[in-house]
């Protein structure tokens, strides 16, 4: 369905069946049956920020089956930071088949059945079709066939992303705009126009799957037929075939959760390419209150200033940069795009040498140059992307020695870099996030020496309104205490 040929946000959610209640008690069932089951969930994260919408799990960085058995310890739930996005196509499929081998082999050591997850950007970008059947094929190789089917599930409630009507909606504003509208549509490696998933999966196969092809559980399947209807729906999958799920609210989520381990009780088999929140749902986990205080800070603090690092271009990333500046609390220091493009080395140690200086007086913000700079195509930009969060990582590395209170990173390519190369992070615990379900608080556990324990918050890029990330900030020196 062309975009300027979509139904308006007024007319489909008008329409709407009312949405079920939030249940505890169905939670409650889904985890009840995972445990029964003795089932794992593995998610392949292609950023950090995935985890937003959860809390008390383990984040690995590393493609380390050690690792990954030491999160599964602390927890049926392990996120593996793969950061596909920051790559060209054929090495994010191999990351990724890397990645879900190790998994798998884990799982069956511990003689558990596992389901993968390939999380990935509530606004549609990244490798989808490429790592999806890269999935398909970890498992074949590991198990001797692919999934029954592929759920894909982009909602992410808590920043605006809703599913209806088969078409994916992000809250820009206080209107609901068709994502193929959004900026996050023109991104210069992951660009598309669809909004009607189908579309959007068809054009991502470059036409060898129909829309007609695509499934679909709707809204009114999920609230008026419940988990049973879901699971009856998923019986008919075969072949790998797609499934678009809609969702705007966590009760429909859960609803799906539910009939998705109903139908794997039935033999079935399925893999998710999920917003946030799904993650959540089929995890069977309850919302959690944004942390403050000593739930932020179970230590003693070591340094007194905090590290702000924004890698992103968004416009939503910008307008947070302006808003914190303006308020005059920070030593801004700008990195040159352009300069880290054409001699890195001297720009990391330069710069490294303004921040160390600056945090022993005050908080820092370190950002990249506003003005975008595109490479020719799509592989170029993402080269360009991938030197310059090269460069905030190492920056922030050699930061380590003035011992920063807390590290923020604002952006997905950027947070993950930072966190493995610039804070030495191979494992993290999600400890919950500082506003309902979006902008987690990791705090290491095997890292470098100065960063364990140390808050490390991830921040997407495309979160948040214009005072979010001054608020953080303010979160973070006990200036602010509501949630």
């Amino acid at each position: 369905m062309p975009w300027d040929r979509l139904p308006a946000a007024s007319e489909v959610f008008a329409g709407l069946p009312r949405a079920l209640p939030d249940d505890g008690g169905l939670r409650e069932s889904v985890r009840a049956m995972r445990a029964a089951d003795g089932l794992l969930l593995g998610v392949l994260d292609d950023d950090p920020t995935g985890s937003q919408a959860v809390h008390g799990v383990q984040v690995v960085t590393v493609l380390e089956e050690d690792a990954y058995q030491a999160a599964f310890g602390a927890g049926p739930v392990c996120f593996v930071l793969t950061n596909t996005r920051s790559l060209a196509e054929p090495a994010a499929v191999e990351r990724t088949m890397e990645a879900a081998g190790g998994l798998i082999a884990v799982a069956g050591r511990r003689g558990a059945r596992i389901q993968l997850v390939s999380r990935s950007d509530s606004t549609l970008r990244g490798h989808v079709m490429a790592e999806v059947a890269a999935l398909q094929a970890a498992r074949r190789q590991a198990l001797g066939s692919g999934f029954d089917g592929v759920l894909l599930v982009p909602a992410f409630l808590e920043a605006g992303r809703l599913t209806a009507a088969d078409i994916h909606w992000a809250r820009i504003g206080g209107d609901l705009i068709p994502v193929g509208q959004t900026e996050f549509a023109k991104d210069p490696a992951f660009g598309y126009t669809a909004s009607d998933l189908k579309d959007f999966i068809s054009h991502k196969s470059g036409g060898t799957i129909d829309r007609g092809e695509v499934a679909s559980i709707s809204l009114a399947d999920i609230r008026l037929g419940g988990p049973s209807r879901v699971c009856d729906l998923l019986a008919g999958v075969r072949d790998g075939a797609w499934v678009i799920v809609n969702a705007t609210e966590y009760s429909d989520l859960d609803t799906v959760a539910c009939g998705v381990l109903l139908a794997e009780r039935a033999g079935r088999s399925f893999l998710f390419r999920t917003g946030p929140s799904f993650v959540r749902a089929l995890a069977g986990l309850a919302p959690m209150a944004p942390l403050r205080g000593q739930q932020i800070w179970p230590r003693t603090r070591r340094g007194e200033h905090g590290l702000i690092v924004v890698g992103s271009h968004v416009s939503q990333t910008s307008r947070q940069v302006a808003a914190l500046r303006a308020r005059r609390v920070t030593a801004d220091i700008e990195l040159d795009v352009a300069s880290v493009i054409t001699s890195p080395d001297q720009v990391v140690a330069d710069t490294a040498q303004q921040v160390v200086a600056a945090l022993s007086r005050s908080d820092v913000l370190l950002y990249t140059s506003r003005t975008m700079v595109r490479g020719r195509d799509a592989a170029g930009s993402l080269a360009i992307a991938r030197a310059v969060s090269a460069a905030l990582a190492q920056t922030v590395r050699h930061a380590l020695a003035a011992e920063p209170a807390w590290v923020i990173a604002k952006g997905g390519i950027t947070s993950h870099d930072i966190a493995l190369h610039g804070l030495g992070i191979r494992r993290a615990e999600v400890a919950g996030q500082l506003f309902p379900g979006v902008i987690s608080l990791f705090r290491p556990i095997d890292a470098a020496p100065q960063a364990i324990g140390m808050p490390y918050i991830v921040f997407a890029g495309n979160v948040g309104d214009d005072q979010a990330l001054a608020q953080v900030v303010a979160i973070l020196n006990g200036e602010q205490q509501d949630r």
